[in-house]
């Protein structure tokens, strides 16, 4: 029996450090030590709350798919080049005692070679950034086609968390004019876009102005999205990009417009290379958003600062 630590979410509001029973690689599988993962804000808090939707609350579970680490082996059936690469890994299922839902969270952890990303040359730690800016490009791509491309649009994004910074920079670079809005001025002195309102102590339409083609909603808050729909255009685009247990919104405004809803199912097929590519390049210029860093022995103030502190917006856990 071969056993690895991981973190495990053992009850609503109770997580350790503890070790887990690995099951066996598959051939196809690499083994990889982990160096750096992070907290998914908006995953982990639910879970800690007692609220992921079934079956992936199923206590005990291993959270996390924002992991990066070195190829320590390779079955007979995976790539023999990937021996040794650091690599990206969105998730594992690789524990027999625990529930795998994301399984990331691990010192150890066996994954399909297939769907792990070589970094190449992007910086270790950028790796866990990987996540969240392919969810960003995935949304994104979906509202470039639903407006018949972004060039010359407006669009509003609503939430400076990491994947609306993400969504922000990539609508500008598809020559979008963007507007971010955030309540918290530690991310919006981080965002890249064209107007930058504060919502606490600015009045959104008044400095928007115009109305938006699209507004990408990263917050989510069904609270925040029903405030800014008197800014959307006729046959406007609205995008959720947050996770939300109801949608709940006033449907007058939404008739009005005869708007669209679109929602993004995590990412598509290639998009978290498609991110390391664009990082790695500069086309994307993120590295800004590893806010925090904390080592593996101080998990429980790690959690506490990226689900606590509004200016966190990624924070990297070390596990070397």
């Amino acid at each position: 029996m071969i056993t690895t630590r991981a973190v495990v979410i053992s009850a609503p509001a109770e997580f350790a450090l503890r070790d887990v029973v690995l099951s066996e690689p598959a051939a196809g599988d690499v083994t990889v030590e982990t160096l750096f993962t992070s907290v998914s804000a908006g995953t982990e808090r639910m879970l800690l709350a007692g609220r992921m939707p079934h079956p992936m609350l199923q206590f005990p579970v291993v959270p996390g798919y924002e992991t990066v680490g070195r190829v320590a082996a390779v079955g007979p059936a995976a790539n023999p080049a990937l021996l040794g690469q650091l690599v990206y890994v969105g998730g594992a299922r690789c524990y027999t005692d625990v529930n795998p839902a994301w399984g990331g969270q691990a010192a150890r952890l066996h994954a399909d070679g297939a769907r792990v990303v070589p970094l190449g040359d992007l910086p270790a730690e950028q790796g866990v950034l990987l996540a969240l800016g392919a969810t960003a490009l995935h949304g994104v791509n979906l509202l470039d086609a639903a407006l018949a491309g972004l060039a010359g649009k407006r669009v509003l994004t609503l939430g400076q968390g990491p994947v609306g910074q993400f969504a922000a920079r990539i609508a500008q670079q598809r020559g979008a004019w963007v507007a971010a809005s955030d309540r918290t001025h530690a991310r919006l002195a981080l965002a890249k876009a064209d107007l930058l309102v504060d919502a606490t102590t600015e009045d959104l339409a008044a400095r928007v102005g115009e109305p938006v083609h699209a507004i990408i909603e990263a917050t989510g808050s069904m609270a925040a999205l029903a405030a800014a729909l008197p800014l959307l255009a006729n046959d406007g685009v609205v995008l959720l990009l947050g996770y939300y247990d109801t949608i709940a919104l006033p449907y007058m405004p939404l008739f009005l417009k005869q708007a669209r809803l679109l929602t993004a199912r995590e990412w598509a097929a290639g998009d978290p290379a498609r991110v390391r590519d664009l990082l790695a390049s500069g086309a994307l210029d993120a590295a800004a958003l590893l806010t925090h860093r904390a080592p593996l022995a101080d998990l429980a103030a790690a959690y506490a600062t990226a689900l606590e502190d509004p200016t966190c917006l990624k924070l990297v856990i070390d596990w070397r």
